[in-house]
């Protein structure tokens, strides 16, 4: 049954589509991280600023086709930490502009959910992963809080699962600055 899942999940990605999906802390939309178009609707179904850049899933075999010399104390946050970490890389390549900060740098996350890391070697690329709400609303605890609106407007929903609505703590964010430093930007 999960296959089934997960193939329809990835035909739409691979069409080009936005996906409502469970991830290993809330329920997210994404789109293929390298297809800019679908980026693209993201911004537009979120009624989200481009000033504001979105995250990335992937698996720890992609982040170096993703990351420009990314140093093992960062691969290491973000492959090996218990909690869900998001590490913001300073400089992304083989990713659309769309996608990126204004100074060019990419928040990972390397999601150790069964659902997403199939989701991510089926798919064979990176996934955008931003929360399911309208740009400022707070962000939905399970699949019944995301509202209908938002609902009807991405290109496919992933069948809501009781083990996809856990309590999950959100994500610790850290970034990498150019010099290597690491700066925790929310515990």
């Amino acid at each position: 049954m999960i296959d089934n899942t997960i193939h329809s999940a990835v035909e739409a990605l691979r069409q080009g589509k936005t996906l409502l999906y469970p991830t290993d802390t809330i329920w997210g939309i994404g789109c293929d991280a390298t297809n800019a178009d679908a980026i693209e609707q993201i911004y537009a179904l979120k009624q989200r600023d481009h000033a504001k850049s979105m995250l990335i899933l992937c698996t720890r075999e992609m982040l170096s086709q993703y990351v420009d010399n990314p140093s093992a104390e960062a691969v290491g946050l973000a492959i090996e930490s218990e909690r869900p970490t998001t590490v913001i890389f300073p400089k992304a390549i083989n990713l659309p502009l769309n996608l990126l900060a204004q100074d060019g740098s990419i928040g990972i996350r390397v999601p150790k959910m069964a659902f997403c890391q199939q989701l991510l070697q089926e798919l064979g690329h990176p996934i955008v992963s931003t929360s399911a709400n309208l740009s400022g609303e707070p962000s939905p605890a399970c699949f019944g809080d995301i509202s209908q609106a938002l609902k009807s407007r991405v290109g496919h929903i992933v069948e809501d699962r009781p083990e996809y609505n856990r309590e999950s703590p959100s994500s610790r964010i850290v970034k990498l600055s150019a010099t290597g430093e690491i700066i925790v930007l929310r515990e």
